[in-house]
């Protein structure tokens, strides 16, 4: 019985969105800025068709030519928004049919009484922030403060979301989590789709650090994902990084948290000799957005994808015939643009399998082609929504080698 894996790229748009312009984000391409800025060698993503999507996208291919070994595309989102649910429910086969609420550009972003509810039920002394602001530079700001007075901090962004941060030490990581279950539980009826608790280390500016103890508190897709389609129907499923926390648990079967681009891959490679035969392993690469297109850095973005496709042939080389392989992203983070927030962009969508005829199946009108097509070939029965691309066509030929 075959098997899939499908690895999100976090941010990797590819411009040409036909309603960016919507969004504030006409002109916005991740893979095309960065490529401006250096000269990309991503050979084996090239080989799968990054290049040729962009090209769909844009009328550019920004990369280096390589001979095709797999079938590519382009998705175009259906749903209204740029944030990582909407994109993920999309893939998984479940656009949205609403639209998100969202915090507005004021200061403070919250509603009072909604403010006052967390501190009342969280037992706190009070919020900090309670602004649009970049998740490193808010702690920047406040971190000092959030020490001496134990209040956390709350921020938001363009997404639809409140993120908190605390210190991990001197206010408890068990106590960041369930301050987010509260505003979680308070923010249910203002249809926010996340919760974000955003643990951090360090005792003064300019040594404020992160830690990969981040928790999302997302609400349940309002339909059966290619996840849980896959649960339902007894078959195994992996879910590497934040995948667990975006489907809300829902179907995700054995969550593996890890932290970094690096415990992603490996992580990714270590489960797959195990994965069960009608299995799915599902792994989102969210360095890609976090560390590099927030924070505005195109060449450490370009240098992050050039170490991931470099280890794609340790990827392709663990490959059973029959499997299926699709790398694609939830969005845009074009780190050329103005701001930190996400940016509304079509994405690529690349797929191999030993002996598949390469070629393009174009441009697809909806993320949820890549569910439904991963939902046929483990044999699942169609999704709710999106249209299965053809042919998947199986064979015997060897894995494509390690190209330099």
């Amino acid at each position: 019985m075959p098997r899939a894996f499908l690895l999100v790229l976090d941010s990797l748009g590819i411009g040409g969105a036909p309603d960016a312009a919507s969004f504030g984000d006409e002109g916005a391409n991740t893979l095309g800025h960065i490529c401006d800025h250096m000269t990309l060698r991503v050979p084996h993503m090239a080989a799968l068709g990054l290049g040729k999507a962009a090209e769909i996208s844009t009328g550019r291919n920004p990369l280096a030519a390589e001979p095709l070994i797999g079938q590519y595309g382009v998705a175009r989102e259906v749903s209204r928004g740029k944030d990582t649910i909407t994109g993920h429910w999309e893939m998984a086969g479940v656009p949205l049919a609403f639209d998100w609420g969202y915090f507005p550009h004021t200061v403070p972003a919250f509603p009072p009484d909604l403010v006052a509810a967390i501190i009342a039920r969280a037992r706190l002394p009070g919020l900090l922030a309670m602004c649009h602001a970049s998740g490193t530079e808010v702690i920047e700001d406040y971190g000092e403060e959030h020490i001496r007075s134990g209040k956390p901090i709350a921020y938001t962004s363009a997404d639809s979301v409140m993120q908190i941060a605390a210190h991990e030490e001197h206010f408890g990581l068990e106590r960041l989590y369930e301050v987010c279950r509260v505003a979680r539980e308070l923010t249910y009826a203002m249809n926010i789709g996340r919760i974000i608790a955003r643990p951090f280390i360090g005792e003064r500016r300019g040594e404020f650090t992160r830690t990969g103890h981040r928790k999302d508190f997302s609400v349940t897709p309002p339909a059966t994902t290619l996840l849980a389609a896959a649960s339902q129907a007894g078959r195994e499923v992996v879910a590497v990084g934040k995948i667990g926390d975006i489907y809300a648990h829902a179907g995700t079967g054995r969550e593996i948290k890890v932290a970094g681009n690096t415990a992603f891959f490996e992580t990714t490679l270590a489960n797959m000799d195990g994965l069960a035969d009608g299995g799915l392993l599902m792994t989102n690469f969210v360095d890609f957005d976090t560390e590099f297109g927030h924070r505005r850095d195109p060449i450490g973005y370009g240098r992050a994808l050039e170490a991931f496709d470099a280890e794609l042939p340790r990827l392709f080389a663990r490959l059973r015939a029959g499997d299926l392989l699709v790398l694609t992203a939830d969005h845009g983070n074009d780190p050329t643009w103005r701001g930190t927030d996400h940016t509304r962009e079509q994405v690529p969508v690349m797929s191999y399998m030993r002996g598949l005829q390469p070629g393009s199946f174009g441009l697809r009108q909806s993320f949820a082609d890549i569910g439904q097509t991963i939902a046929r070939h483990l044999g699942l029965g169609p999704l709710g929504a999106g249209t299965a691309w053809d042919p998947l066509t199986p064979g015997a030929s060897a894995p494509p080698a390690a190209r330099s």
